[in-house]
């Protein structure tokens, strides 16, 4: 609501969260003199604390549950809350009336506890948050279990994902995984996006785990090698540190598993000189790379192609895929990535000079044409900042350019842009800190 000034026009009478604040405060010293307070809350030691029914019904559904009941009459103003300390009662009184949370890396585990025994949702996702925030190396993994037991599944989201991130990191530091049951720790390193780029990581992660209790523990050997991509593991490395490793060579359960990995390490030059796409046996299923390289078209054999391959850089080799551009060969083009779609921009069959624009969806291996830029160009200049795509330069059959357009795929629109000083082809363009950097 506004007030008219001697003109007539209404005023802001000052931030409503700001009034919020000043009628929190008002009500804590209610409280703290013991006025108005309509019910008292006891504590397992005897302690007692007045309290206001409304304040309290207004941010813990639990408490709203208590003092609203039919059971609980108005007369019924005296409740025992059992398993609360007063120490812990003080710290959500502050966020009750203050909105203020005081937590810190010792205390906020029991009051997240706390906080979700009480239902009070704002202490609860403040704690989250925290958690969050000082995820590290060393306590991620107990930060995950801990959200898994008391349903925080964001958190518990967000601390799997950092796991997977930087699991190099866990393995030399984390004690936590150490202390991890069998099935804990095999989720861990048989997940598709644990982020190793080599599988020996995994293979001294778990030798690591058994050492730590190797006379209960080394009985799992076979089942953790199931976990390892042991068809990605240097030969070398899988015959001297694997294969005769003294928890394999004393289980016969290893055998099969040993002799399928050595057939594969044995035939693996033949299958990667193979052309197109080959069936990936289970031992060698590299992780979910989070880096894929695409070759797309190009100049080859004398003439343009349509052909593309990918390199994973995980299990360092070239794939090709069958879905090419069905429009044809091209080369001397610009490429650009935002989000997971390839734009091919520009470029030269042979014969004519493209305007035209192709994009490829990654994931789906669709391919689709796009608006066709105001200029033919060849040997294009292409960067991408902001998720805007910017063309710059070329050649158009005739001429060299310094014109200069950007694409906005969200209303798939090439708009001109202020041309360049000199004319420009076969040069080279990239962004650093929202800056375009353009050289020969």
């Amino acid at each position: 609501m506004g007030e008219p000034d001697s003109g007539g026009r209404a005023l802001n009478v000052g931030n409503g969260r700001c009034m919020s604040i000043q009628a929190m405060q008002a009500l804590f010293e209610f409280w703290e003199k013991h006025q108005l307070c309509d019910a008292t809350i006891i504590l397992d030691d005897g302690t007692e604390i007045p309290v206001h029914r409304a304040v309290f019904c207004a941010c813990s559904s639990y408490f709203r549950a208590l003092f609203t009941t039919p059971l609980h009459n108005e007369y019924k103003s005296r409740v025992h809350l059992p398993g609360v300390s007063k120490e812990m009662m003080q710290t959500l009184l502050e966020y009750i009336y203050l909105r203020k949370l005081d937590i810190n890396e010792q205390n906020v585990y029991d009051v997240l506890m706390t906080a979700d025994y009480l239902s009070i949702l704002g202490v609860l996702e403040i704690c989250c948050e925290f958690l969050e925030e000082i995820l590290r190396p060393k306590n991620c993994i107990g930060i995950m279990l801990f959200a898994r037991n008391h349903f925080c599944r964001e958190l518990a989201d967000k601390a799997w994902k950092y796991i997977m991130k930087n699991f190099p990191q866990l393995a030399t530091q984390s004690d936590e995984m150490l202390e991890l049951p069998i099935k804990d720790f095999q989720e861990i390193i048989n997940a598709d996006y644990l982020n190793v780029k080599s599988e020996e990581t995994v293979w001294e992660t778990i030798l690591k785990w058994i050492n730590h209790n190797s006379e209960n523990r080394k009985t799992f050997i076979v089942d953790l090698m199931k976990c390892i991509r042991l068809g990605l593991l240097d030969t070398q490395f899988f015959l001297e540190r694997v294969k005769d490793h003294p928890y394999v060579t004393c289980c016969e359960e290893s055998r099969p598993m040993i002799i399928e990995t050595l057939k594969f390490l044995y035939d693996l030059e033949m299958i990667t000189s193979r052309d197109g796409e080959v069936i990936t046996p289970e031992i060698a299923r590299p992780r979910i790379p989070h880096e894929i390289l695409f070759a797309i078209g190009g100049w080859s054999g004398g003439s343009p192609t349509n052909f593309i391959e990918t390199y994973d850089t995980r299990a360092d080799r070239w794939v090709r895929v069958e879905e090419v551009d069905p429009t044809g060969p091209r080369a001397y083009h610009g490429t650009a990535v935002v989000g997971y779609y390839i734009y091919v921009i520009g470029g030269f069959d042979g014969m004519d000079y493209f305007n035209s624009c192709r994009c490829f969806d990654a994931v789906t291996k669709v391919w689709k044409e796009i608006a066709p830029m105001h200029v033919r160009r060849c040997y294009v200049s292409t960067a991408v900042l902001r998720s805007k795509i910017y063309a710059m330069g070329g050649y158009d059959g005739h001429h060299r350019q310094n014109t200069s357009e950007k694409y906005d795929n969200t209303t798939n629109q090439w708009s001109l842009i202020a041309p360049m000083n000199m004319q420009r082809s076969d040069a080279s363009a990239c962004t650093l800190n929202g800056i375009f950097f353009h050289t020969i």
